[in-house]
């Protein structure tokens, strides 16, 4: 792997001192704009809650203060699962928190299991990304909403420099969907009431949709 592809492999999947400081950023730069996604979403007090690609841990903790049932965490990077342990400690110790190890292509859970599950920041780098859709579909229970959030899309108002992104990151499998393929990607996948908002002037988008009863 080259020194390129090296450094532009930190975004997808953070190793060492590098990926340590690069997740801290992520926990800061994402914060607003998960706010905003979750935002179109209801949470339920009692829902069991997934967060795919948890990064360093924000978005769990987030979710955390918004129900009072058990909310997961996901990761295939090592750094990632331990800053985001070490993010929710205080949570992970009394079990309303659990964060694994494991990609979002085989998911260590049961089928109908959740009511939400979450990836902000994340679909882009997943591997097959269809499959791994309906691989969440398939940990949902029925009526349960996938809510997937990004300001790195296609068609955006940052659009050139986000292309100039997604163009370095293609031999990595990098995803590059606008806001009608982020439609099209969750109703092929079987959700159904599918909707996407995007905020054009913030240059972030909100797809969610729902698994059929």
């Amino acid at each position: 792997m080259s020194l390129a592809t090296s450094y532009l492999n930190q975004f997808r999947r953070p190793s060492g001192w590098f990926g340590k400081f690069n997740l801290l950023l992520m926990n800061r730069r994402h914060s607003r704009l998960t706010d905003w996604g979750l935002s179109h979403v209801s949470v339920k007090r009692d829902a069991t809650i997934l967060d795919v690609g948890c990064g360093g841990g924000r978005t769990v903790a987030k979710l955390a203060a918004a129900t009072n049932g058990k909310v997961y965490g996901v990761d295939f990077s090592a750094a990632s699962v331990a800053m985001s342990r070490s993010f929710n400690r205080s949570l992970v110790a009394v079990g309303r928190v659990v964060i694994e190890a494991a990609p979002v292509s085989r998911l260590p859970f049961p089928e109908r299991m959740f009511d939400l599950v979450t990836a902000v920041e994340t679909h882009f780098y997943w591997p097959d990304l269809p499959n791994d859709t309906r691989e969440v579909l398939r940990v949902l229970k029925p009526g349960g909403k996938i809510v997937i959030i990004a300001e790195a899309y296609k068609g955006g108002k940052r659009a050139r420099a986000i292309q100039l992104f997604a163009d370095a990151m293609r031999p990595l499998g990098y995803s590059h969907l606008d806001v009608a393929e982020h439609h099209d990607l969750l109703v092929a996948a079987g959700f159904a009431d599918v909707s996407v908002v995007e905020d054009y002037d913030r240059g972030w988008l909100c797809a969610v949709g729902t698994r059929p009863a």
